[in-house]
């Protein structure tokens, strides 16, 4: 048998240990292109809050941008 003798039960052990490097790089990756970009300064204005007293008209529902 030889060096083939213990592939079976090493196996999982190298695939846990690949997928823990591939990880590790895309993670390292991920690190170095936020540090690369900076901080995100920009903020989304947020949408309008519905008015709670105000019912929900089918007129609404079909085209809410028509104010």
């Amino acid at each position: 048998m030889g060096i083939h003798y213990d592939y079976k039960s090493t196996k999982g052990n190298k695939l846990m240990e690949k997928q823990a490097k591939r990880e590790r790089k895309l993670a390292e990756k991920k690190a170095k292109r936020l540090a690369k970009e900076g901080p995100k300064t920009t903020e989304e204005p947020k949408a309008k809050a519905l008015d709670p007293n105000k019912p929900i008209s089918l007129d609404f529902l079909t085209n809410p941008d028509k104010e």
